[in-house]
């Protein structure tokens, strides 16, 4: 089987922040899932440096926006690496190659009769002496009357024309544009209209999409779709390749979907491998973002993969709710964030990780909060899943030379771990990390019941036999959580496989045999409460948020 597993771009316009990740963390452990299940797996994804948001920081700060591109760009894969993403590609969309993919799907939809050109009315910026892109036109939203920007919504979702806006303004300057006319290209999205209705009906049915892209969705269809421009009067992009129009480029929402497709066949030509291997109807595909994403990926993009007869449509759409901080909504603007890097330099990424995926807002928003943050670390990823490493591995080396017993494992143990395969490997198929990662620290609590409740210590002094079957039975089952942790939490279950010399790892049962530890290590150190009090005061510093 092969499995496609596409994470939303972000503009390279400003750092990361924990809605980022929250958003995109659950590509990599379907990756990590899938891979260890021995499935062919292409993960990608990449940095959006053309488009708006790059050229309104570049304008703010002075500079070009390819430095602006590469600041963030470099950025975000550090984060990503330090985080532990396996991306088998991340790139970003001022590739050669990706302008080069572009242009020929444009030019594929022109060929198959699915773009038009026709002269519309767009903003006009009289003292920029420009026209505006729809992100640099801000305004009222005509559909619930809230701020909005001139392509979407971010309060009801509408795709929004800038035209429509009331009380429009130049993002840059401020001032009332104008409206004057110009020449574009459409895509004839209402053409469509019955086969993505086709599409999102089938996805309903099957229950793939998460709840939220099949109410937006269908929303999105019952309202009609209508065709939208594919090129913009903007010099920072993909050009149009089409004699007279060689001045445009085409339009982001068009373009950075199709980083999916590009982004696999830079993979492909980097390691000498065949793209179509992923591009079949037999692949599986999910795609990983925010709600703010979900028309571009269950309604633009399907409606460009079927024109250019191109497969697999997608399978999962896993889109998750917002993220609020302190219970207080996320602003970037106003500073109320928690910045990645800046999260990076205090905290170990598998605490980042497991977090994030427990209180994730995969149905409904969620909060993040430092005390639940650090709570959280102290009680479950120290208090139980350490703790039970740590107390197990130090008994192996002080009671047993540190060479794990030999003994046999309790069977209603080994029954339940061996079963947690299949459950937990069901619970990622099907998107639902929370309920998952709940499931594995149950066993993780369970583990620590059985160890106090066969009192080891006093084994090894009355009952030796019952003690090797003890610690034999919480070596296996830690051996076998190193594993199915793995896609969760890499980093202390690579500290796992060094310790219990487990050789590969794998998505199948580890069987018990006696082995000579490695260095016993902690998996994770306390967190001092008294953080709690100095991170909200670090947050509440850097806003203007009452």
């Amino acid at each position: 089987m092969s499995v496609f597993i596409g994470g939303a771009w972000l503009y390279a316009n400003g750092s990361l922040h924990i809605g980022h990740l929250s958003s995109l963390l659950t590509g990599d452990v379907l990756a990590r899932y899938f891979r260890l299940k021995g499935e062919d797996v292409l993960y990608v994804s990449g940095s959006d440096c053309n488009g708006t948001p790059i050229a309104i920081k570049a304008k703010q700060e002075g500079v070009s926006p390819k430095e602006i591109a590469d600041k963030y760009h470099n950025e975000f894969k550090d984060c990503f690496e330090k985080l532990g993403f396996t991306f088998d590609c991340y790139t970003r969309t001022d590739h050669s190659l990706h302008h080069q993919v572009v242009q020929e799907v444009f030019l594929e939809l022109l060929k198959k009769d699915k773009l038009y050109t026709k002269v519309e009315s767009q903003c006009f910026c009289k003292t920029c002496n420009q026209f505006l892109a729809d992100r640099y036109v801000e305004g009222i939203c005509p559909n619930c009357g809230a701020e909005a920007r001139g392509d979407q919504c971010d309060y009801c979702s509408k795709l929004l024309n800038p035209i429509e806006l009331i009380q429009k303004r130049c993002r840059t300057c401020g001032d009332s544009p104008i409206v004057e006319s110009t020449e574009h290209f459409y895509m004839k999205l209402r053409a469509l209209q019955e086969e993505l209705e086709c599409f999102v009906s089938r996805a309903k049915k099957e229950g793939l999409w998460r709840d939220n892209a099949i109410q937006l969705s269908e929303r999105y269809l019952r309202e009609g779709l209508v065709d939208r421009a594919v090129s913009r009067d903007l010099s920072n992009g993909v050009r149009v390749p089409v004699k007279g129009f060689e001045n445009k480029t085409i339009y982001v929402w068009i373009e950075a979907v199709i980083g999916y497709y590009s982004a696999s066949k830079q993979w492909a030509k980097e390691h000498q491998a065949d793209e179509v291997l992923f591009w079949n109807k037999e692949t599986i595909s999910y795609y990983v973002h925010g709600k703010d994403n979900i028309p571009f990926h269950s309604i633009i993009w399907p409606a460009i993969l079927k024109s250019i007869d191109k497969q697999p449509l997608p399978t999962h759409i896993v889109s998750n709710e917002f993220l609020t901080i302190e219970q207080k909504k996320l602003s970037t603007s106003r500073n109320w964030a928690i910045w990645v890097p800046d999260i990076l330099k205090t905290y170990q990424p598998d605490s980042i990780r497991y977090f994030l995926i427990a209180n994730a807002p995969e149905s409904r928003d969620a909060d993040f909060s430092w005390r639940e943050f650090i709570y959280s670390h102290n009680s479950e990823l120290l208090g139980a899943y350490g703790n039970l490493v740590n107390r197990t591995l130090k008994f192996v080396e002080k009671y047993y030379g540190g060479t794990t017993p030999k003994g046999k494992v309790d069977t209603k143990l080994r029954k339940r771990v061996c079963a947690a395969y299949d459950e937990i490997g069901a619970l990622i198929e099907d998107t639902k990390f929370k309920l998952a990662i709940e499931a594995l620290f149950s066993i993780v609590r369970d583990s620590n019941k059985y160890f106090d409740e066969k009192k080891p210590w006093n084994q090894i002094k009355e009952d030796e036999i019952g003690c090797a079957n003890t610690i034999a039975t919480c070596v296996y089952t830690i051996a076998n959580l190193a594993q199915l942790l793995n896609p969760f939490l890499p980093f202390s279950s690579q500290r796992l496989q060094r310790m219990l010399r487990i050789s590969e790892m794998k998505w199948m049962e580890a069987s018990y045999n006696p082995v000579s530890l490695s260095k016993v290590e902690l998996l994770f150190e306390k967190i001092d409460l008294d953080r709690i009090d100095e991170e909200i005061e670090i947050l509440r510093r850097g806003t203007d948020i009452e």
